[in-house]
């Protein structure tokens, strides 16, 4: 049966169902299952959504100033993470089980979580370019055997390279034969990303979602997902929608990262394009566990969506991105 038949069939079963047992699921498309020290030796916080940003001081560095900031919050109530890598999984579990999220997590932690989540984690297979990447036979093993449903987070951004790299291409090539997902980090890192330690080849051209143009246009059947939405680039990314109706976004990092009003704006500019049923959840969730709940919020809040449109957001585009079962999408659901 084909994914738009199930996801229709789904939709009629859903509009005359009773009154379910368990929340409406969510499914974010963009977690992380990260060790506690997996920003900096905990704990470390933030303001989110925040309302600024502080400016370089070049006696000091960029590094030392945002150092300070993660242990200084200008704020009354910022997120602060766990001490251990049990608590931060424990406690990004309880959330995803009282508001009934599955997320699709990558990191040095990932199957653990996967054990430990009945069912609630999607494996991704986190991806860089170097010596540490997996060779392309050996990432063909890995998803034939089902340890991992995507590959993502891609995250050659931050090490300076386009996703065009003659050096990707052969597990783009890969990824097209198997029918495998790709998300891949087009957007912003964290403030001042070129001048913290590890970072430095990170450059913000690589934000807008044009990079992504020749590798759609050679490889149309594969499933790509440009995270945090390209942003700040709406231009860019409008243009990419239009022209690559296969491409989809994530809300990633700019859900909890950014000005609240800054986001709303974002989101508001691509649903009024018409690109709403293109639009995934994504939490961008790394050792804050309530930036969950704070991201959902960012959805649920925007008043400019009805409800329809937040119940697509938050779970059907991403349902049907993933090519979810009649069965799979029964079980989300309490059925």
């Amino acid at each position: 049966m084909k994914s738009s038949t199930v996801f229709v069939m789904w939709t009629l079963m859903a509009a005359h169902s009773p009154a379910q047992s368990v929340p409406p699921p969510i499914i974010d498309m963009h977690m992380h299952a990260l060790r506690a020290t997996g920003q900096g030796p905990p704990p470390v916080s933030l303001c989110s959504p925040p309302t600024s940003y502080p400016p370089a001081d070049q006696v000091v560095g960029w590094n030392a100033t945002f150092t300070s900031l993660l242990k200084n919050p200008p704020c009354d109530n910022p997120l602060s993470s766990p001490m251990t890598d049990i608590e931060l999984m424990e406690r990004t579990f309880a959330i995803m089980e009282r508001r009934n999220i599955y997320g699709v997590a990558s990191g040095p932690l990932v199957e653990q979580w996967r054990k430990e989540g009945g069912g609630r984690i999607i494996p991704g297979l986190g991806f860089t370019l170097g010596t540490d990447a997996p060779s392309v036979d050996r990432m063909m093993e890995l998803f034939k055997s089902g340890r991992y449903t995507v590959l993502g987070e891609v995250g050659i951004q931050y090490q300076g390279h386009e996703p065009g790299d003659p050096r990707f291409e052969p597990y783009l090539a890969a990824l097209d034969q198997m029918d495998v997902p790709m998300l891949i980090h087009v957007g912003p890192g964290p403030p001042g990303t070129p001048y913290l330690p590890g970072t430095g080849a990170y450059r913000a051209r690589l934000h807008s979602p044009l990079v992504l143009e020749e590798v759609l246009v050679r490889h149309p059947k594969l499933r790509v997902v440009a995270m945090h939405a390209g942003w700040p680039m709406l231009d860019d990314m409008l243009a990419m929608l239009w022209a690559h109706p296969q491409l989809y976004v994530d809300v990633g990092v700019i859900s909890f990262a950014i000005p609240r009003a800054a986001f709303h704006s974002y989101l508001r500019a691509i649903v009024e394009a018409g690109f709403g049923n293109r639009i995934l959840f994504g939490s961008d969730q790394m050792v804050w566990p309530e930036a969950l709940e704070v991201a959902i919020g960012s959805i649920e809040s925007a008043d400019f969506l009805n409800r329809g449109q937040k119940r697509d957001i938050l779970y059907n585009n991403a349902a049907r991105f993933l090519r979810l079962s009649l069965e799979q999408i029964a079980l989300h659901h309490g059925k």
